[in-house]
């Protein structure tokens, strides 16, 4: 099977036309202050993210929660006060010709200072849950973003309530694959009242690889559920979303076989993540698959610029070495800062 896709060319996404075909993968990276307004180093950031030739970025990670216990440095669009600030970005990026999502996450869920597992909260709380999701993309919306992005991956709150392994409840939210997974379409429909043109997509595990958690079967039917419900994209990733020491073309795109899989059974486009290092190894899986985009996070922190290298022949293969020290500097290179580049 071959697909006449290249990894430099115009695509759609959605509602959206990308230069080419590689995102970037929302990450932590430290770009807001405390108090939830944005550091000037972020604008310099997401400037240098698209310039660099990147087709779209996917902002963050964020939360829409002002009571979440993430450390300092998420983007919160919680607060209406920081819309203007979000404005700002946005527009720096579209100057570049570079759509931007931002992710809309929440940690996890507190009662005053008690974080509660999904199964014993009550059906009030869940529901205010889904509010903030709504209340977040509209002002993503007023942002002037394109898209929100559902971040439904990495054993985060949501992430949690659709996996069997955390879910216990025993109401319409809990129990079967389709209870477990109506906190997603409930979400997924609000924003559509809200924000209707909005691209909405989801990041999601391809499976959780915990004991009785949301395995590949599981999370293939509910992906289809989203496609059919009217998800306009899918990125697929892993409860382990950043393997070290990834080598060119020897274990790159290690959630590539789940996103293959997905992309013959549903009819919207899927973003697979996870290692991708190499131009060569890129290629081949667009080409030999209906796998639609790439998206990078760990080597765009090195170089920012990376996607315009790959295009002009400057290099084939990334500098990240998958050391995994960017966790512990908050979303800086070690390699950046040792050379006194930050941002």
């Amino acid at each position: 099977m071959t697909m006449e896709k290249k990894l430099f060319e115009p695509a759609k996404l959605g509602n959206l036309t990308l230069k080419n075909r590689l995102v970037r993968s929302a990450l932590y990276d430290g770009a807001a202050r405390l108090d939830g307004g944005l550091k000037d180093e972020a604008y310099t950031l997401y400037s240098k993210l698209a310039k660099g030739g990147v087709g779209m970025i996917i902002a963050g990670f964020t939360s829409v929660s002002d009571n979440d216990r993430y450390p300092g440095g998420m983007l919160p669009p919680s607060r209406d006060e920081t819309i203007p600030q979000y404005q700002k970005l946005v527009d720096i990026v579209h100057r570049e010709n570079c759509p931007i999502i931002t992710q809309l996450a929440l940690t996890g869920y507190y009662r005053g200072n008690t974080q509660l597992d999904p199964t014993d909260m009550t059906l009030d709380e869940v529901h205010s849950v889904i509010q903030m999701f709504i209340d977040a993309a509209r002002r993503a919306k007023c942002a002037g973003f394109d898209g929100v992005q559902i971040h439904a991956a990495h054993f985060l709150f949501l992430s949690q309530f659709i996996s069997p392994a955390v879910n216990r409840r025993s109401d319409s939210y809990g129990g079967s694959t389709e209870n477990r997974m109506r906190i997603l379409l409930e979400i997924m429909t609000g924003i559509r009242e809200k924000a209707p043109n909005l691209h909405l997509t989801v990041k999601i595990n391809s499976s959780d690889f915990v004991r009785n958690g949301l395995d590949a079967a599981e999370s293939l039917e509910i992906c289809k559920a989203l496609a059919k419900a009217g998800i306009d994209s899918i990125e697929v990733s892993g409860n382990s979303p950043s393997v070290p020491r990834i080598r060119a073309g020897v274990n790159e795109g290690y959630f590539a076989p789940f996103a293959a899989a997905l992309a013959e059974q549903v009819d919207v486009p899927v973003i697979a993540v996870g290692g991708w290092r190499s131009k060569d190894t890129m290629e081949d899986v667009l080409k030999n698959t209906k796998i639609e985009f790439l998206s990078l996070s760990r080597p765009l922190l090195r170089e920012p610029d990376l996607p315009n290298k790959l295009q002009s022949g400057a290099c084939t293969v990334a500098e990240c070495v998958s050391c995994n020290a960017c966790y512990s500097l908050q979303g800086h290179c070690v390699y950046r800062i040792r050379g006194k580049r930050i941002f």
